[in-house]
């Protein structure tokens, strides 16, 4: 038996369910085919930061997201003994409106976004069923499904897609087919994760605290209401089995439980994992690419493991929509990864930048103890370390005319005025190209591709005045936007900008009317 989609997604882990509503909400026809046939109960990841909470508002999930969220308020520092070195504070919302460190049960989210695929009638989820074999073919992919719960996998299943995305994970199959080998990035470290539920809370502030001990550094941190997450670095022979139950694992525990009874504290999951910097040396082998843990691996010290899959959902996704709608040729998605593989590149070395800072012994160590105290004052400092902004993209569809602090960068996310209220700027621009103009540019023929934003400067509304400020900060009349609301390019009227199909390559050629 033989069904046919537009694309196929292995993993219905964050990542691959993101990018399903993706290309569902822009009425592309997808399986998702998940091993699991519920949501994985296990907590695994519990931050993303206000540029991924951005994403998940364009998923359709952002408002519900909000229930099930708490913000983290900043970091404390401490050494050893648990003395405080520094403390930096972060506000409750950031300039976005959204705040930008958020805590979250990752089986909760996942919820979330299942419950946002049932509403799309093109995309279809095949839970419990487990990829054998892939075959690509000169006009698309078949996979070969079976029953994960069968011993010897039940009658196969065959699902032919365009296009076919490896979201499964550290131990991807798909990156296996395309032989996609790790390029490692120096760090691989041992570490004891725990989550605890706890009947009365551990700490009175709502921040990360992490412990900068050169014999066993480890991290704590509420995450929502009565859960709370410890994780501690393990020592040369140490395993997961030395610390099974509560008892082995209070003295770990005990500056922070020291008031609760084990009646109190409920182990939810321990868990040791080899935390690595590694990122794949190839995304794609013709229809076939991969996305999220398949495609990289980051440490947890800067939280952006989850977030950077679904950055690269958001920057696949309107790519391979572009291409099945036949709205661009092929060759659009060669920027998938000549875009997405440098910024996750750059988001893991920095990753590993701060686990040496902070678990570093020797020299490092003794810097940490004399500086942080110090650096902690210094306001661009405590600004570095707090802030959610990651590196802008780079690549071919990045234009080089562009003012350097513009390239790669973001449509600010304010909010403008609807008929209705109030709504962040990506929903106003929909799931499409968008276009933030002055008032009284005319946009012409391109308004059949792209939402249109008039802005004015000293507009009474603030998100409406904040993106005119944008513009002429920029010194442009209007500004285009992709899907994933990064800049394309800027335009003024005396000098128009090469139109949307022309920048990606497509035909017909339109030029913008001003």
């Amino acid at each position: 038996m033989t069904a046919a989609f537009d694309v196929l997604v292995v993993g219905a882990g964050p990542t691959g369910l993101a990018l399903a509503i993706l290309l569902g909400q822009r009425g592309l026809r997808v399986a998702v085919v998940e091993r699991h046939r519920g949501v994985y109960p296990l907590p695994r990841a519990v931050h993303l930061d206000d540029e991924v909470y951005r994403l998940l508002h364009g998923l359709g999930v952002g408002d519900a997201f909000g229930a099930i969220t708490e913000p983290c308020l900043g970091m404390r520092l401490l050494d050893e003994k648990h003395a405080v070195l520094a403390q930096f504070d972060r506000q409750p919302l950031g300039p976005s409106g959204l705040p930008q460190a958020n805590m979250f049960d990752q089986p909760a989210l996942e919820e979330l976004l299942r419950a946002r695929l049932a509403d799309l009638p093109t995309v279809a989820l095949e839970g419990g069923r487990l990829v054998r074999s892939i075959a690509q073919h000169a006009d698309g992919v078949t996979a070969e499904v079976v029953d994960a719960g069968c011993p010897s996998g039940g009658a196969p299943r065959h699902l032919r897609g365009r296009f076919l995305v490896g979201c499964d994970g550290a131990g991807s199959r798909v990156a296996r087919h395309l032989e996609a080998s790790p390029e490692a990035l120096g760090f691989a470290q041992r570490w004891l994760v725990v989550d605890v539920r706890a009947a009365r809370p551990c700490v009175d502030w709502k921040g990360l605290f992490q412990v900068c001990d050169p014999h066993r550094a480890r991290t704590f941190m509420p995450v929502t209401g009565d859960r709370f997450r410890w994780e501690f670095q393990l020592r040369p022979g140490e395993t997961r089995d030395d610390f099974a139950d509560l008892a082995q694992l209070r003295p770990l525990l005990r500056p922070w439980v020291d008031g609760l009874e084990d009646a109190d504290l409920e182990v939810l999951r321990v868990a040791d994992y080899t935390f690595r910097a590694q990122v794949a040396r190839r995304w794609r082998n013709g229809r076939i690419f991969i996305a999220g843990d398949a495609a990289h691996l980051t440490p947890p010290f800067i939280g952006q493991g989850l977030g950077a899959g679904l950055r690269d959902a958001a920057n696949l996704a309107w790519k391979l929509s572009e291409v099945c709608r036949e709205e661009a040729p092929v060759t659009l998605l060669e920027s998938y990864e000549a875009e997405r593989r440098p910024h996750a590149r750059e988001m893991v070395r920095r990753a590993v930048l701060v686990g040496r800072a902070m678990t570093g012994r020797g020299a490092v160590g003794l810097l940490r103890r004399v500086l942080l105290p110090l650096l902690r004052f210094v306001p661009s400092f405590s600004e570095f370390v707090l802030d959610s902004v990651t590196p802008p993209l780079t690549g071919p569809l990045v234009d080089a005319r562009l003012p350097r602090s513009a390239r790669g960068t973001l449509l600010p996310l304010v909010r403008v005025p609807v008929a209705e209220g109030e709504v962040l700027v990506d929903q106003a621009l929909g799931d499409g190209f968008g276009i933030v103009a002055r008032a009284g540019v005319v946009v012409g023929a391109l308004a059949r591709r792209a939402s249109v934003l008039r802005v004015r400067p000293g507009d009474s509304h603030p998100g409406l005045r904040a993106l005119a400020d944008w513009l002429a900060s920029l010194g442009a009349d209007y500004a285009l936007i992709r899907p994933d609301r990064t800049l394309l390019t800027l335009g003024r009227t005396r000098r128009p900008a090469a139109a949307l199909p022309a920048l990606l390559g497509a035909a017909p050629r339109e030029t913008l009317s001003v």
